[in-house]
């Protein structure tokens, strides 16, 4: 297991992880934070959530100018220190939200398939469907390269639904709570591990990599990290990991923010 005094990145969910994802509770994680920021280590937020939400977030928690991951991969943001890079300050991948757009809204009027997109609703609609606030809701809308639906049909028309987003080169990709139309292309790992590398070549160091997640979408990130947390979920098919040996991945048995908490002492010894 690393230790705090590695070079070290840590890549962490957002719902369900570091958020408690009914109440929104994060302060069981506070105590971390800090300690981990009083290291020097990077926290980068890794969600399917909109990069305006994560700004929010970010805010919220004390990881401003950090680094993140939006979107499922489909959006990197960089560091605020790298002013210089060729990417800065906010890289978009594949396919934009408006493309992604013009291909669900003729799949479902000429084949039937029942779903709504968090962009079919209004502020108010989504409030009461997803428990957010008004602003929360009003970031949730704001995708730049993916969308978010909350699916109305049966399992064996979704195989159907994600073998016909395949021809137009996207994938429906499994959340916490909602599904996620990306980029083939796209996907927490890429993300993760071009991040990654921007880190080696940026700051002339290796880096070990720590990732924390709770959902099926997690599980790229986790299996591409070199030490993976899964925090306890309520997602029915759980997280399966290619590598799932224990000297690597820990377990939690508390979920969101106290599994947080949890997986961390677990790796660091307690806070």
């Amino acid at each position: 297991m690393p230790g705090l005094n590695d070079t070290l990145l840590v890549f962490t969910d957002i719902d369900g992880t570091l958020l408690d994802s009914h109440t929104h509770e994060w302060q069981p994680a506070e105590a971390w934070l800090t300690r981990l920021r009083q290291h020097e280590i990077p926290v980068i937020l890794c969600s399917s959530m909109t990069a305006a939400e994560i700004v929010a977030i970010q805010k919220m928690v004390g990881l401003q100018g950090q680094p993140f991951i939006a979107e499922n991969g489909a959006v990197i943001q960089l560091d605020t220190r790298w002013e210089a890079h060729n990417n800065a300050s906010r890289l978009l991948n594949g396919t934009t939200h408006d493309q992604i757009t013009t291909v669900l809204t003729p799949l479902r009027e000429n084949e039937g398939y029942k779903f709504t997109t968090f962009s079919d609703l209004e502020v108010a609609a989504l409030v009461e469907l997803t428990g957010y606030t008004p602003a929360q809701a009003s970031l949730a809308r704001l995708h730049e390269a993916s969308e978010t639906l909350i699916w109305r049909d049966s399992d064996e028309r979704m195989a159907k639904f994600d073998a016909d987003l395949n021809r137009f080169g996207l994938r429906l990709v499994q959340g916490a709570r909602y599904w996620h139309v990306i980029d083939q292309r796209d996907g927490k790992d890429q993300a993760v591990n071009w991040l990654t590398r921007q880190y080696c070549q940026h700051e002339g160091k290796q880096y070990t990599t720590l990732g924390l997640g709770d959902g099926p979408n997690d599980a790229p990130m986790l299996d591409n990290v070199d030490f993976a947390i899964v925090v306890k979920g309520f997602n029915r098919d759980g997280v399966t990991l290619r590598d799932d040996d224990p000297s690597r991945v820990y377990r939690t048995t508390q979920t969101g923010p106290a599994g947080w908490h949890e997986g961390l002492d677990h790796v660091f010894g307690a806070s």
